[in-house]
């Protein structure tokens, strides 16, 4: 299956994404605050920008879905990998908002609280949208 531009641009946005999650737990280790505040808010933009090209995706297209047309292990594999993600990716905008607003206010304490738990899941969801992408449209098999 040919993947449409739009779907491919989503990958490349959540690819970007993982890519400043990482950068920006770096720089928070080290303690560069304001470079960590930078990465982390253009990790927001792209997420923002993914999500709202993802819904206009899903309206133009009516909101179909494409099948992973693999059968056993790797079916399942792909049906758990796409269930967590769409789980904790409802998740994402209210606690990347969260991290956002505890970060900006300077209450790092209670932003370091959040980040522990809430960086994983956004990491998760970022890096398994590209690899429902890739899934999908790079190694999904033909139809049985």
């Amino acid at each position: 299956m040919s993947p449409d531009p739009l779907a491919t641009t989503n990958a490349a946005l959540n690819a970007g994404a993982s890519v400043l999650l990482v950068w920006g737990r770096v720089l928070a280790k080290r303690g560069q605050v304001d470079q960590h505040r930078r990465v982390m808010l253009s990790a927001f933009a792209l997420s923002t920008v993914f999500l709202a090209l993802y819904l206009a995706r899903k309206t133009v297209f009516g909101f179909e879905s494409h099948s992973f047309n693999a059968e056993g292990a790797a079916k399942a594999a792909y049906l758990f990998i796409l269930a967590t993600h769409v789980t904790l990716a409802m998740a994402v905008p209210i606690l990347a908002i969260l991290l956002l607003r505890l970060g900006l206010q300077d209450r790092r304490d209670a932003h370091r609280r959040l980040a522990r738990w809430a960086w994983p899941v956004w990491m998760y969801v970022s890096v398994t949208g590209v690899v429902i992408y890739l899934l999908l449209y790079q190694l999904n098999p033909g139809p049985t």
